[in-house]
């Protein structure tokens, strides 16, 4: 599956074709990167001069390149870009990195040569990387294709794919400072060829790719990239940094669902659902990434704190219950032997004060006692340099009791001068260390939500088989169309004179709902267009009748066709399910509060289809109205197992008719036992 792509790491030999001796030359700073990386392979230069640089000589053409090279570095100029993959074709080469710019990004003349640069290596089988990209990287080869400032970064777990050669450039540099290193990195550029989606299985292949972080502008095929990152991120954990959350330019929605939905909640859906954890800074991506490339996950979200400095410890409890986790309640034993081991001063209860006058066998101990603990899941250990000893002394005593740990432990060392020692000694035990607290907290955090996602990979996911409608549903009324999947609905008729809803009234049953009927008025309880509880003929006409007059008044310049009568449904909890097509991702389903306040409370949680029982459950879990299902103070509890079978069904619906737009239930009424879809609206794409 990989293997083409991986040429791009570990070729047999390299060709740079637009070398040159001018150290400002793009040309010259690659072949410099190249020999001095270590790369063992062969190595090529191509160059329309003759000459030679650092000991090997120019070529003047790609065919005069001998054997072995399947790797081509093309710097040459745009124009002349489709001839050089044309010639690497031929020449056997299956795989080229177009470092040159001049394409896409410059306008739509540098579009149309790029799709020409793609068309070309497409034919004649020739995997493109870029154009405008930096290259590769690979630390373990080693092998450096990129034309950065030397030296290549350190050797490490993390596997990167940029859409941005800038943001390759900047991380490379910082990380140095970071105490960490690199697998691979793959600058994609414009991507006019190679993307996001066909990277991802070659870093997660790669022996020494312990964690991937994707830097994302966006995706190239939404759901391509979903299936393969899911089983990617089986594999090893996945982050991700995607930029543009604030776009503008969102489209016009005509349901209350298209207007929630944004871009952003796709991709929030989109990560969710193949295993992501979406960070949301460069520094909070990298401090999960590390954490997870050197660190056991946590079984759990309990979590102790170890310190010698209360207020430190207080933030460090701010910073767990802000990323989700819990304090751990320290068994009878820890507590006994805690207090036994530390001055009478100290707080024995989670957050561990051992005061200042803690030793580094204070901390050695207490830490082994919070680790053999059954019910803590991990430790945020606070190291500051203790005024009676060094901070060094203290490290020294308690990583191999981190290094032999299952459990996490995550080190906050705090300050600078008075801990550069300890950083040294950490850092030479891959041990990773955060400045702060909080870091350490979110670092936890990225632990247990990477336990949680591998548990619900690995356990019955409930699936159930759902009724299929293969027919046409252009003709189907919203209702017959929801029907057709097994969703109970209030069925709707429309009435155009008083009499007409009296007939409907007597057919459907009493007491009914009567609504108005406007394609011009949207919100119908805004302009006192809905009528409940109608009991009897008599307020049936009347209401009829006063109904038409107040909208008239209200709404002159308002079609109405007449109202809508509806057999009125027992009381119960409203909510609202919807769906909404998005362009990269495919039908993006909707949970939260129903009713009028929908877009104002904005209780919602989005997830893409198709849902399976555990995704549909989480849908309600993360909003008020989920949670409240099951009942809360004088709100009886109702069927919540009925919402997750709409959700469901609905969302079966919405893959396998994909002439839906939007499909919105506002309201669903939720029963005590099932439930019914009061309102149904659909819109069919254009």
């Amino acid at each position: 599956m990989t293997e083409s792509l991986d040429r791009f790491f570990s070729p047999h030999g390299v060709a740079i074709i637009g070398v040159s001796t001018s150290p400002e030359k793009l040309g010259y700073s690659a072949a410099r990167n190249l020999i001095q990386s270590g790369y063992t392979g062969a190595i090529h230069f191509v160059s329309q001069k003759q000459g030679e640089l650092f000991g090997h000589r120019f070529y003047t053409s790609i065919s005069q390149v001998p054997d072995p090279v399947d790797l081509a570095i093309l710097i040459v100029p745009p124009q002349v870009m489709p001839q050089a993959i044309e010639d690497c074709a031929k020449r056997g080469i299956k795989a080229a990195i177009v470092v040159s710019a001049g394409f896409r990004e410059v306008g739509a003349e540098g579009a149309a040569l790029e799709q020409h640069c793609a068309d070309v290596g497409h034919a004649m089988g020739v995997r493109l990387l870029g154009p405008n990209c930096i290259g590769t990287i690979d630390t373990y080869l080693p092998l450096d294709t990129t034309f950065l400032k030397p030296p290549m970064p350190d050797a490490g777990g993390i596997g990167l794919i940029s859409h941005s050669g800038a943001f390759c450039a900047a991380i490379i540099d910082w990380a140095r400072t970071q105490g960490f290193g690199f697998s691979r990195v793959a600058s994609l550029g414009n991507e006019a060829d190679v993307n996001e989606t066909d990277m991802l299985p070659v870093l997660a292949e790669d022996e020494h790719t312990r964690v991937i972080v994707l830097y994302l502008e966006s995706v190239t095929d939404g759901r391509k990239f979903i299936k393969t990152a899911r089983e990617v991120s089986k594999q090893k954990p996945v982050l991700a940094l995607k930029v543009g959350r604030f776009e503008s330019g969102q489209k016009a929605a005509a349901s209350h669902t298209g207007a929630l939905a944004g871009s952003e909640a796709a991709f929030d859906s989109a990560f969710a659902k193949a295993g992501i954890l979406r960070a949301d800074t460069i520094e909070q991506v990298f401090n999960w990434a590390r954490a997870l490339e050197s660190c056991p996950l946590s079984k759990g979200r309990n979590i102790a704190i170890l310190t010698d400095a209360g207020g430190l410890g207080v933030i460090a409890a701010d910073s767990l219950e802000t990323c989700g986790l819990s304090l751990a309640q320290f068994s009878d034993s820890t507590l006994k032997a805690l207090s036994a081991s530390l001055p009478p001063a100290a707080a024995i209860h989670n957050p561990v004060d051992m005061i200042a006058s803690a030793s580094p066998e204070n901390y050695a101990l207490c830490l082994s006692l919070l680790l053999a603990d059954e019910n803590v899941d991990g430790v945020l250990l606070i190291l500051l340099p203790p005024p009676l000893y060094t901070a060094e002394s203290v490290a020294e005593l308690i990583i191999p009791i981190i290094q032999q740990s299952e459990k996490p432990v995550i080190t906050a060392l705090i300050g600078a001068n008075f801990i550069e020692k300890a950083q040294k000694i950490f850092n030479a035990a891959k041990i990773v260390t955060y400045p702060f607290p909080e870091h350490a907290a979110s670092a936890l955090g990225a632990l247990v939500r990477r336990n949680e996602y591998l548990t619900i990979e690995t356990r019955e996911h409930g699936e159930q088989t759902t009724p299929s409608f293969s027919g046409s549903v252009a003709n189907l009324s919203a209702d017959e169309l929801v029907s057709a999947y097994g969703i109970p609905t209030a069925p709707v008729k429309l009435a155009h004179s008083p009499d007409e809803a009296v007939t409907i009234a007597n057919e459907l049953g009493f007491p009914v709902v009567m609504k108005i009927a406007s394609p011009d008025i949207l919100h119908k309880s805004d302009v006192g267009g809905v009528l409940l509880g109608i009991e009897n003929t008599s307020s049936l006409q009347s209401g009829y009748t006063q109904m038409i007059g107040h909208i008239q008044t209200m709404r002159p310049d308002a079609k109405i066709e007449g109202v809508h009568i509806q057999r009125q449904i027992p009381d119960g909890q409203e909510v609202i399910v919807g769906m909404v097509r998005d362009p990269l991702f495919g039908p993006l389903m909707m949970f939260g509060s129903g009713g009028v306040e929908v877009e104002g409370l904005k209780d919602v949680a989005f997830a893409l289809s198709p849902l399976n029982q555990v995704e549909a459950r989480e849908m309600l879990h993360k909003t008020w109205a989920g949670r409240k299902l099951k009942g809360f103070r004088n709100i009886p509890p109702v069927d919540q197992d009925s919402v997750i079978d709409v959700l469901i069904k609905l969302s079966m619906l919405a893959e396998e008719h994909l002439e839906i737009e939007e499909i919105e239930i506002n309201p669903l009424r939720v029963l005590s036992k099932g439930a019914v879809a009061v309102d149904v609206r659909v819109k069919f794409n254009v």
